[in-house]
C-alpha cells in the first residue's frame, strides 16, 4: 500500500485549476485519488493501533470553507488526516497532510484548551527538566529537530508568570507541535507508512509525559 503518483498528478492539476467546473468534469479522478488517500492513512491507522490506542480516525473534507477567507478556491489542493488518541487520559494527537511539495506529519496539543494550557505552563514554571529532556532524546531529535513548535507564541511570558524565568521560551508557546516534513518522493516511496509510523512513535515518551501532566496536580496526585 503506498500513494500513487497519479494522486499526486492529480492534486498538481487541482492547484492549477481550483474551480467548480473542473472540479466537476474531473470528479471520476477525484475519486480515484481520495480512494488511494483513504486506503493509505488506513494503513497507517493500523500501523498506530500496534503501539497506541486510537479513539478516531477522519480524513479531512476536500471543500474549503470559503465564507470568512480572503482566499475564495473552493477546494484544498491536499488530502489529509488526523488520528485522535483514546478517553481523557491519553492525550494528544496524530496529522498528515499530503501536498505536493509540502507533505508534512505532525503531532501534539495544536489548540489546548485555557485550563490544559495553564496545566502545562504551571508544570514549566516549576520543573521545565523533563520536558526538556524529551526534546534532547536522540529518537526525538532525530525525526523533529529538538523542538517544538506553536502556531503563536505570546511576545513575552504569559500574564502571572516571571518574565526572567529561564524556560521563558516555552512559557510563551500557546501549543506544543512536532511536526516533520517529506518531499514528494519520500512520500511516493514503498517505505514511507513505515516512515510516518517511525515518526509517530518518537512522540510516544512526549504524549506520555503530557498526558501524565494533564491528568495530575502539581504534586502529582490523579485527576482522572
Amino acid at each position: 500500500m503506498q500513494f500513487e503518483k497519479s494522486t499526486f498528478t492529480y492534486l498538481q492539476d487541482l492547484q492549477k485549476n481550483n474551480n467548480r467546473d473542473w472540479f466537476a468534469e474531473n470528479k471520476p479522478t477525484y475519486l480515484k485519488a481520495q480512494k488511494n488517500a483513504k486506503d493509505v492513512f488506513a494503513a497507517i491507522h493500523i500501523k498506530l493501533q500496534m503501539h497506541d490506542e486510537i479513539e478516531k480516525s477522519k480524513m479531512m473534507r476536500i471543500y474549503r470553507d470559503v465564507r470568512f477567507s480572503n482566499d475564495k478556491t473552493p477546494y484544498k489542493a491536499h488530502f489529509a488526516n488526523s488520528y485522535s488518541r483514546l478517553g481523557s487520559s491519553l492525550r494528544g494527537g496524530y496529522f498528515l497532510r499530503i501536498r505536493p511539495g509540502e507533505s508534512f506529519l505532525a503531532g501534539g496539543f495544536w489548540e489546548p484548551s485555557k485550563e490544559d494550557l495553564f496545566r502545562i505552563r504551571k508544570e514549566i514554571e516549576q520543573d521545565a527538566s523533563e520536558i526538556k529532556g524529551i526534546l534532547e532524546a536522540k529518537e526525538y531529535k532525530k525525526q523533529f529537530g529538538g523542538q517544538f513548535e506553536s502556531f503563536s507564541e505570546l511576545k513575552t511570558a504569559p500574564r502571572g508568570f516571571d518574565k526572567e524565568h529561564p524556560d521563558v521560551d516555552l512559557l510563551r508557546k500557546k501549543g506544543f507541535i512536532s511536526s516533520k516534513s517529506f518531499t514528494d518522493e519520500q512520500v511516493l516511496s514503498e517505505n514511507f507508512i513505515d516512515e510516518v509510523d517511525k515518526s509517530y512513535a518518537a512522540l510516544r515518551p512526549f504524549f506520555n509525559l503530557f498526558s501524565d501532566i494533564l491528568t495530575t496536580n502539581l504534586n502529582g496526585e490523579s485527576l482522572v
